[in-house]
């Protein structure tokens, strides 16, 4: 480890003097506090059925109890997750630096926020909130029902429609949220430095942002304790986990 905290000072230099800083995060990062990644997640009794059975509209829809279950155990082991040093470090570097960071992620847990990134942009959703799986059609318009009035069940349903609850995550097929995409978005175009974290960078339009923020003038970093597919968008590459190198970067700063 002394040896990368020596070869991470001209970086750490180059932190310090940034004016804006964009990270992004990926399963790699939650996997150090323990949570599995979406396929890891698929083990056990799990490992039997295709991802699109699970994490897809159509899949809930043919199955709804077995998909509302799987989300379950998942939404156990996130709470029971508890943040890393890495999460630790960003959070401790946006409170001593207002408006600096910016991190992005496409974690749907909520180890950032518990962390004191509370303004993280999550462009995969949130694994522990509801929302309705179709339009509301007793009410209409903008205004649905509110989900904590939902009867309980597996999934629980809406006491007037039936209308079921489904995580509040971004599933196969979807489109990612549009605001969050724009934020994202120019958080990668505005910044002097881009970390990018346990990712391994196959899933876009995320992978995207460091190409974004390498053409806009950005010094792209990758975090990584394994080579990623966007290797080649990197300025330079640090080979450790965000627990490891995130302290050891932003520390004092």
């Amino acid at each position: 480890m002394s040896s990368v905290l020596t070869d991470l000072a001209p970086l750490r230099q180059r932190l310090g003097r940034a004016t804006h800083i964009a990270v992004l995060t990926g399963a790699g990062m939650s996997a150090e506090s323990g949570i599995p990644t979406f396929r890891d997640a698929q083990s056990g009794f799990w490992a039997q059925f295709d991802p699109m059975q699970l994490a897809s509209e159509e899949g809930f829809r043919a199955d709804p109890q077995r998909v509302w279950r799987w989300y379950a155990e998942r939404r156990q082991g996130v709470r029971a997750a508890q943040p890393n040093a890495g999460h630790l470090a960003l959070g401790a570097f946006a409170g001593s630096h207002p408006g600096r960071l910016t991190v992005i992620t496409q974690n749907v847990d909520d180890l950032h926020q518990r962390a004191g990134n509370t303004d993280t942009i999550r462009l995969h959703g949130d694994i522990l909130a509801d929302r309705w799986l179709d339009p509301c059609p007793q009410r209409g318009g903008p205004r649905p029902c509110d989900t904590s009035l939902a009867l309980s069940g597996e999934p629980p349903r809406c006491r007037d429609c039936g209308n079921p609850l489904r995580p509040g995550v971004v599933w196969f097929g979807e489109n990612l949220p549009v605001d969050g995409l724009k934020a994202a978005g120019r958080a990668a175009q505005q910044c002097d430095v881009m970390l990018v974290v346990g990712t391994s960078g196959a899933v876009w339009p995320a992978a995207g942002l460091a190409a974004v923020a390498r053409r806009a003038g950005g010094w792209v970093v990758i975090v990584n304790p394994q080579p990623s597919e966007i290797d080649n968008d990197a300025h330079q590459l640090v080979r450790g986990t965000a627990a490891e190198v995130l302290p050891a970067l932003l520390g004092g700063l």
